[in-house]
């Protein structure tokens, strides 16, 4: 058979995500893209080679429909399920049968079932043979559930070989599944489960020398992004892990549990071995949020500590927080605001509190009759879908977007890019991975290509940093992470996408019925972050 595999947009042209990379694409002259959804490779090591494969992922390339596929498979988040239906419409409408499977289709099989010819939930490993021999034979089921979670050790590794590979920046590897907490925003633990599983750390090498054979001029780093969504759950596991990547000279960076700031022992082994930043998700400053919430272990920590402490390593710290929970008010935008600044964090990740399907905050939610809508577009962390006990929608969606504003304002990223300079955070990074001079010059040349009147904030902001950009201490990737973030931040339109009429006048093509990172960027495929620098 010829199968294609598809990975839906993520964004549109006419409004920005956080996670769509626009601007770097826009920055390099290229059509590069972050990365890609591990689940794609992944099904493509399970694929018996006598089938053909082409993958598409729309963020780099447009789909070939004239490319006679006899089966697609395609991978659905929530956020762009609508789109995902879309694709699936034109391909049956060529005749072809279409499966579409991931996080989305597994919390929502009989919505996903009105636009599709076959759904999988749960995990593709135990059931991806016997649905291609079923479609070779002209008998595909509807449904295709695996019974219980995969085991890690036996699953083969990603293959990569079909990706257009050198449009991306970095690369994705999974060591373990499962998250022993259950937040009630997050659906990880609803989709992997409590339990840890972990694959054979000589499989995970295997993956990483794949991944260096592969050398681009883009991409000398070998830049990494670990999927785990808490790479020390099990301890045991990660020293040996990281003792054996420090040999393989990745740059590498991963999501983590704020108890990795009481591990020094694994914080000089992630340093070691390169890693270059963490994702935390912190969720609220707030003791009650946090205790709604069941983010029990935040509790136990001083914030501003475990920061100083992380970073101390040389490791970036990335953070995550969400805005409306229950106890925030109309002050609670200005105390984030005023603890960004007093914390100096470089990259904080603002995501609006999003009821995912599947989650303990959708039940509670839609048993409360607090769900405005279920026009998945807007489940993109930055749209207010709920109604909060004491906060208008458009009153949540102001203070969003003052916090992201001052976050990314060119003020606020001058002043902790001078923080983290003039202590010489990158000493390590800059050690083992000199940035030449050459691409420091080039990027010099590309930011003055960025002068213009029309911008003026941001054409002080360059202005400014020029002068450091050939200062050895310096990470140019960082400012063009910091840039990035500020064109999201003020590309977001006040009130954009504003729903707030009842729920009942929202549908989804007459659906009535739903992965970074902490908040709703743990369902939002865990969002890869920059590795930081």
């Amino acid at each position: 058979m010829k199968i294609a595999l598809i990975i839906p947009k993520n964004g549109t042209e006419s409004s920005r995500s956080f996670y769509d990379y626009r601007f770097y694409a826009e920055f390099l002259l290229s059509k590069k893209y972050i990365s890609y959804l591990l689940a794609i490779p992944t099904l493509v090591s399970l694929t018996p080679r006598h089938h053909e494969i082409r993958v598409f992922d729309e963020n780099i390339e447009k789909i070939d429909y004239g490319w006679q596929a006899d089966l697609a498979g395609i991978s659905v988040r929530t956020m762009f399920a609508k789109r995902a239906y879309a694709i699936a419409a034109r391909y049956r409408g060529l005749g072809v049968k279409t499966v579409l499977g991931g996080i989305h289709p597994s919390m929502c099989p009989e919505e996903a079932l009105e636009h599709c010819d076959c759904v999988v939930t749960g995990e593709a490993e135990e059931v991806w043979g016997t649905l291609l021999k079923d479609a070779e034979e002209g008998a595909l089921k509807r449904l295709y559930s695996t019974g219980s979670h995969v085991d890690l050790k036996a699953s083969p590794a990603a293959v990569r070989d079909s990706l257009s590979r050198t449009r991306y920046l970095q690369d994705i590897v999974q060591t373990t599944k499962g998250c022993p907490y259950h937040c009630e925003f997050c659906s990880v633990y609803a989709f992997d489960g409590q339990k840890i599983r972990s694959r054979r750390i000589d499989a995970v090498l295997e993956e990483i020398r794949d991944i260096t054979s592969h050398r681009s001029a883009y991409k000398k780093k070998n830049a990494v992004f670990f999927a785990d969504d808490n790479i020390i759950a099990d301890k045991k596991y990660a020293r040996e892990l990281f003792k054996a990547l420090k040999p393989y000279n990745i740059n590498w960076s991963c999501q983590a549990s704020i108890n990795l700031s009481r591990e020094d022992e694994l914080l000089g082994l992630m340093r070691d071995s390169g890693c270059g930043a963490v994702l935390i998700g912190f969720e609220s400053i707030s003791q009650k949020n946090l205790e709604a919430m069941h983010k029990q272990v935040n509790q136990r920590y001083d914030y501003t500590e475990a920061v100083r402490k992380i970073q101390s390593f040389g490791i970036m710290v990335h953070s995550a927080f969400i805005v409306g929970y229950d106890f925030d008010s109309e002050t609670t935008f200005d105390e984030l605001i005023a603890f960004l600044r007093e914390t100096n964090l470089l990259m904080p990740l603002i995501n609006v509190l999003t009821p995912f399907p599947g989650t303990e905050l959708f039940k509670r939610l839609e048993k409360e009759g607090r769900i405005l809508h279920k026009d998945w577009d807007k489940y993109d962390a930055k749209n207010v879908v709920f109604r909060h006990p004491t906060l208008l929608p458009e009153e949540l969606k102001d203070g969003y977007m003052r916090v992201i504003r001052d976050a990314y304002s060119f003020e606020s990223i001058w002043r902790k890019l001078n923080y983290y300079w003039d202590r010489d955070f990158w000493k390590h990074a800059n050690e083992v991975d000199p940035v030449k001079f050459f691409y420091r010059f080039a990027f010099a040349l590309r930011l003055l290509t960025l002068l213009s009147l029309k911008n003026k904030e941001r054409s002080r902001f360059i202005m400014k940093v020029l002068p450091r950009v050939f200062n050895p201490r310096v990470r140019v990737s960082t400012i063009l992470t910091m840039m990035a973030y500020n064109d999201f931040a003020y590309s977001v339109r006040e009130h954009e996408a504003l729903e707030c009429e009842p729920a009942s006048h929202h549908t989804v093509d007459g659906i009535v019925s739903p992965l970074t990172a902490a908040g709703a960027a743990e369902h939002i495929e865990k969002s890869p972050v920059h590795p930081g620098g």
